[in-house]
Parts: C-alpha cells; sequence; structure tokens
C-alpha cells in the first residue's frame, strides 16, 4: 500500500507540474503552406520577474531588449523612462535615468523605447525628448544629439526616435515612431544625411482620382496616412541593417510572403543605399505566419502577423517576433524558414504580449510587456547540429554540413532546408546528380537549374559530336517533310482526283500557313475531311497529355498532372461547345458555313498546338533557369495565337462574312458559349441536389420501416 501511495503521489505531481513546462509545439511550413511539426531547437529554461532580477521596480511597459559584447543585458522600459542594466546572469547592476547633462543642469530619460550598445557607449532613443542619449557602459553620461535639421523635413515635423542602430563607422540609422519616409541616416556627430529605405505604399484608384480635387494640403496629409513606418531596427557587422513594420496592409503583407515580394514586406534587409537584399529562398517570404485564416496550430488567431522586433543569431540565422501570436520565427541567411516556436499563454516559455527578442550566445532571449517577465530559451541538441550545419556551409566545410543535415533528416524529414544543404554541398563537390536530387526533396528550383546547367555541360562535352549531327538531322527532317506536304499540296491543287486520306492531312500544313486560299478550298474543294479533323483533335488530346506528363522538374516542381480524363475534356468540350454555339448563332446571321464545315475548320485550327507544344514539351528536359524557360513559355505563346488568328480567319471565310461581322459574332459566340456553361453547370447542380434530396427521403423512409 505504501509503495502505491508513493507512486500515487508521484503521478500526482508528474500531472500538476507538466502544464507548467509546457510550451507550444515547434514547426516549419510545406510547400503548399501546411504546418509540418518539427523537433525544438530551443526550449524555455527559465523565465525572470522582477524579484529574480533584482530590480528596483517591477518592469511596467518594457519595449527593447539588447546584448553586449561581454553578455550583459539592457531592458528599456517605457513606463518607467529607463534603461536597467543587468549581468550576463540577470543580476541588476543599475540603471540609467537620471543624468546631468553639458549645461550642468540635472537631466533625464523620459519615454525612452530602444537603445543600442556599440563598443563602450550604449546610445539611447529619449523618445518622448525628441532626442538620443549616449552613456558608456558603466552608465555614465557622455553626450546628448538633438533633433537633427534638415530643409526636406516637414514643417512642424516631429522627430519621435524608437529604435536605433550603430555600425562600424559609427553611422547611426534611426526609427522616428512619426517618420514616414524611412530610416533616418545621422552622421557620428547627430547631423542628418538623409532617409533609405523608404517602404512602399499602394494607394487605391479611388484615392487617386480624389486626389485631383484636393488642396496641396489636404494631398500631403493623405500621403502621411497611406504611408507606413518601420517599428524596429538593428544592423550586422557587415553594415547590412534589419528592420521591421507593422503597419502594413494584412492582404498586402500576406501577399508579399506568399508571393516573395521585397513590396509590403515586414521585414526588409537594406544595403547601406537603402535596397533591400533579404533572401527570400524558401518557400515563402520571410514575414511571419503563412497560413493566417485557418491555422491548425493556433486556430483561434487569425490575420497577418504583428512583426515587432528582429534579432541576429549564430551562423547568419535571424529570428523575428509576432506579438500578435507571441511567436519566434527564425530564418537563415537565404530566408530559408529553420523553424517557429512559441505561442500566447502563461505557462513556461510561452508569454501574453512579446515585445523584443535578442540573443545572448545560444540562448534567446524574449521579454513580456505584459507580464513584465523575461524569458531564456536554450538551444537543445537539435537545434545545436542545425546551427553547425549553417556554420559548416559558411566555412565551406561540406562533407561535415552533409553529415549534420542527413542527422538532422533523421530527426526531422520534413525540414526543406536540410535537403537543400546537402543539395548545395554536393553540388560544390560537383556531384550534380546527388545534388538534384536533393534539390526535388525541396522543390528548390533555383539551385537545380544550377546543378542541371552544370550536369547538361558535362553531358555537352561528352557528346559535342553526336548534338550538332542529331539537331542537323532533326532540321533537316522538318526542312523536308514540310517541302514534301507542300509538293503534294500542290499538286492536288490542279489535280481532279479523289483525295485520299493521307492528302487530306498533310492539306493542314498548306492551311496553317496560308489561312484565307486554305480554309476557301477547305470548304469548296472539299480538302479537308471529318475523318481527317478527327485525327487532329485526337492528336491535340494526346498534346494536352503529354504536355501534363512530359515537363521536366523546372517546368513542374510540385509534379501537378492532369487525368487523362481531364486532358480529354479540356480541348473536346471546348471545340464542341465552340462549334455548337458558333453554328447556332450563325444560322441566325446568314452564316454560309454548316455545322460539319465550322467542325472541320475548328479542328485543323488545332494543327499549331500539335506541331510547337510537343517539340515545347520535348525540350524542357533540357532547358535550365528562369531565361530558358522563356523559350517554352514563348512557343506555347506563339501556339495560342497561332490557333486564335486561324480560328478567327477561318470563321470568316467559312461563312463570308466581313470583318467587322466576323468579330461581332465572335464575341457573340462566346458569349454563348459562356452561357450554356452556366447553365449545364446550374443544371448539373440542380440534378445533384435533386439526386440528394431523393436519396435522404429513400434512407428516412427505409429507417422509419
Amino acid at each position: 500500500m505504501k509503495i502505491i501511495a508513493k507512486i500515487s503521489v508521484i503521478l500526482i505531481c508528474i500531472i500538476t507540474v507538466l502544464p507548467l513546462c509546457a510550451s507550444a509545439a515547434t514547426y516549419t511550413y510545406s510547400i503548399d503552406g501546411k504546418q509540418l511539426l518539427s523537433p525544438d531547437a530551443y526550449v524555455a529554461n527559465l523565465q525572470y520577474g522582477a524579484r529574480e532580477m533584482e530590480l528596483p521596480a517591477s518592469l511596467s511597459n518594457p519595449t527593447d531588449l539588447v546584448v553586449d559584447e561581454n553578455g550583459n543585458v539592457y531592458i528599456v522600459d517605457a513606463g518607467a523612462s529607463c534603461v536597467y542594466c543587468l549581468d550576463k546572469a540577470f543580476k541588476y547592476r543599475f540603471t540609467i535615468k537620471d543624468f546631468t547633462n553639458d549645461m550642468g543642469i540635472p537631466d533625464s530619460l523620459l519615454g525612452c523605447r530602444g537603445m543600442f550598445v556599440k563598443d563602450d557607449s550604449i546610445y539611447v532613443a529619449d523618445t518622448d525628448n525628441n532626442r538620443i542619449v549616449i552613456f558608456d557602459l558603466k552608465g555614465n553620461y557622455k553626450r546628448i544629439l538633438e533633433q537633427p535639421e534638415s530643409d526636406i523635413f516637414e514643417d512642424n515635423a516631429l522627430y519621435k526616435p524608437a529604435a536605433l542602430a550603430v555600425d562600424n563607422s559609427n553611422r547611426i540609422y534611426v526609427v522616428s515612431s512619426t517618420a514616414y519616409q524611412g530610416i533616418m541616416s545621422l552622421d557620428p556627430d547627430g547631423n542628418f544625411q538623409g532617409f533609405i529605405g523608404t517602404q512602399k505604399v499602394s494607394v487605391s484608384t479611388w484615392t487617386i482620382f480624389w486626389r485631383q480635387f484636393q488642396t496641396a494640403k489636404q494631398r500631403a496629409l493623405s500621403e502621411k496616412i497611406v504611408s507606413t513606418e518601420y517599428n524596429n531596427i538593428t544592423i550586422d557587422d557587415e553594415g547590412f541593417i534589419y528592420v521591421t513594420t507593422s503597419s502594413i496592409d494584412s492582404s498586402q503583407q500576406q501577399s508579399s510572403i506568399q508571393n516573395k515580394s521585397k513590396d509590403y514586406s515586414p521585414v526588409k534587409k537594406l544595403s547601406a543605399k537603402g535596397d533591400d537584399v533579404l533572401g527570400r529562398n524558401g518557400f515563402f517570404g520571410p514575414g511571419g505566419e503563412v497560413t493566417v485564416s485557418n491555422n491548425t496550430i493556433d486556430n483561434d488567431i487569425t490575420g497577418a502577423s504583428t512583426i515587432v522586433d528582429v534579432a541576429l543569431g549564430p551562423a547568419g540565422s535571424w529570428s523575428i517576433i509576432d506579438q500578435k501570436r507571441s511567436k519566434v520565427y527564425t530564418y537563415d541567411q537565404y530566408g530559408n524558414l529553420l523553424f517557429i516556436f512559441g505561442d500566447k499563454g502563461s505557462v513556461l516559455g510561452n508569454n501574453q504580449t512579446v515585445t523584443a527578442i535578442t540573443y545572448q550566445g545560444d540562448t534567446i532571449l524574449l521579454i513580456d510587456s505584459t507580464t513584465g517577465k523575461l524569458t531564456t530559451y536554450t538551444r537543445t541538441d537539435y537545434g545545436d547540429t542545425l546551427i553547425r550545419a549553417l556554420q559548416d556551409e559558411i566555412d565551406r566545410k561540406y562533407e561535415a554540413a552533409v553529415s549534420d543535415y542527413q542527422d538532422i533528416l533523421m530527426r526531422n524529414s520534413n525540414f526543406d532546408a536540410a535537403y537543400i544543404g546537402i543539395g548545395k554541398a554536393y553540388y560544390r563537390q560537383h556531384e550534380y546528380d546527388k545534388a538534384m536530387d536533393m534539390f526535388k526533396c525541396a522543390y528548390e528550383t533555383t539551385n537545380y537549374a544550377n546543378a542541371f546547367k552544370n550536369k547538361r555541360q558535362q553531358w555537352a562535352s561528352k557528346y559535342f559530336i553526336v548534338i550538332p549531327i542529331v539537331i542537323v538531322a532533326i532540321i533537316f527532317g522538318i526542312t523536308k517533310f514540310f517541302g514534301y506536304a507542300a509538293k503534294v499540296n500542290k499538286r492536288v491543287a490542279v489535280s481532279k482526283e479523289k483525295h485520299t486520306f493521307g492528302q487530306e492531312l498533310l492539306y493542314a500544313f498548306h492551311l496553317i500557313f496560308h489561312p484565307f486560299d486554305g480554309f476557301w478550298d477547305l470548304k469548296h474543294e472539299k480538302r479537308g475531311s471529318i475523318r481527317a479533323a478527327l485525327v487532329y483533335l485526337a492528336l491535340a488530346i494526346l498534346t494536352f497529355i503529354y504536355q501534363s506528363i512530359g515537363r521536366a522538374y523546372i517546368i513542374n516542381p510540385r509534379a501537378s498532372y492532369s487525368s487523362v480524363f481531364t486532358s480529354i475534356l479540356s480541348i473536346l468540350v471546348p471545340v464542341l461547345l465552340w462549334t455548337a454555339s458558333n453554328w447556332c448563332l450563325t444560322t441566325l446571321f446568314d452564316g454560309e458555313g454548316s455545322f460539319k464545315d465550322i467542325f472541320i475548320a475548328t479542328c485543323y485550327s488545332l494543327v499549331p498546338l500539335i506541331i510547337l507544344i510537343i517539340p515545347a514539351t520535348a525540350l524542357t528536359n533540357v532547358l535550365a533557369g528562369s531565361s530558358e524557360v522563356q523559350i517554352y513559355t514563348m512557343l506555347v505563346g506563339i501556339a495560342w495565337v497561332w490557333l486564335a488568328i486561324l480560328i478567327f480567319f477561318g470563321m470568316m471565310v467559312t461563312h463570308d462574312y466581313s470583318l467587322f461581322k466576323n468579330v461581332l459574332t465572335i464575341v457573340g459566340t462566346i458569349v454563348c458559349a459562356a452561357f450554356v456553361m452556366f447553365c449545364a453547370v446550374l443544371f448539373s447542380t440542380l440534378v445533384v441536389k435533386m439526386i440528394g434530396f431523393i436519396s435522404g427521403i429513400v434512407t428516412e423512409i427505409t429507417f422509419n420501416m
């Protein structure tokens, strides 16, 4: 009984303690936007309140968190208008608040929101005093940088420094909460040098129209309203500036994430000139949550992420925080998502309102403005392996990087960045086949194209004699075929003999180059037939089937294929619908073409699709890169334009219409076809509902009986 009692007590303790140690799941995103659980890279370790940090007062509104080169921690408390300085063990050292200025007058900070530590100086954004105050590492006052002056500032413009960063040349980059022109660049003495990284804004058509009737003052005010401001900033050792914003329209922000666009991105990496050079090589652009409407992990929170801070981690990694969800999103130097962790809550590892993030070596620090507590997150063995792999890649230790990434995949087979890392290592070792296989696993088309180019070069070097012979043979064969078709068509044109099936097929190669006389002879000289038209219709269907399954990986990385039935319908339905609609309409408008004539002319017009899409699809197997893929796109585009031209002139000649009348009937045919499709969809929907209704009644009767 005593043993049972002890076991019961232990179980009760475990059940009680586990929720206090629980934290949200770590996950990444798949290429289709689904959340994939992954091992924890960081886990919550300890939480520090004012008592644990031995602060003189509780944190009322912490807004920034900074760690210096020695590991000392600085917390900016805007509510108390001060900076708390802690040692690397999170114990209180001193407070920066009151000081004596250059005039010998007692002074103090007011509503300070951000800070930055550079070398032997602490730069504090004294927000409500409209200035920057500089202290030494012991908290002693050094000097004040007052509000900068410039002719480009607007009248009565406010200067509210909310965050700042300092580069290796002591240039100061300031985020002002009232400046919509971008980041303010100051020299070491605080003199204004210019704005960089202005955020792009969108203006609706209505706004553009309405501005035509506004005064200059109203127009200037409206420009301020639609502009966006940055909210935080940091800088790396190379002078690249990372900035975040939370004032972008939600739909625009999500569009930038989905399209990996620089415009309207909530996080940017700016050069000294203000150009955004942030890598966006992942499935989605960096910027927080991808799926924001139906989130499987935190489905009670919707809408775009509210990005409020950015921090630089080891091995080129960097993290941003979403204040709305209290989550941390970490990416590598190329913009690939590494992991996401955190959530709203009161248990260890979660936060109520996370406002700042920083790294202390291998540890991540988060500050919660609601609870006033600081939480430390230590890196796990999985996280160590991940960072080591990134560093090995930077140090060009490719074999070690492969080993590390393989170790990661053994723990997390869904981690696409590992496949990319292994692929890059194989690529640098000139093992292009293995590299391409790895890139395929991660749907990484850019690196795949680079590996494929090198593989293609090796193959071309090996068969450098055979390739030109094959190309010449193909060109010679095509030339001879078209020459033979032209000779046959010329002979048949003056012959009174009955046309053979082969001659009817070959006539298409005269018609596609000479549509006016071609369609005339097709109808009046009976140069075509239903059987030949059906052959070309069948070949067009086979073309669509081959295009679906024959496109190379570079064109179809997600391996999306249409079924045979879908391919058949995609060509058969439009042809029959066009023929029927055009016949019905032209019958009412004195058209001379019969249903048979329209069908034959339409099917013969499909020949450009056959002769261009098939070789274009085959060509994708030797194309690499977006510039080369444009050849495929161009050929397919030419095929469709050619088809449209043939159908237009085919209907014109078949019905003996004028140009204007033909345009009207073409438009009418399209409208008629759309109406028929609408009726067909409506009828099928009603039939399905009726069948469901009858089935429900039968089921109910059977159940009652």
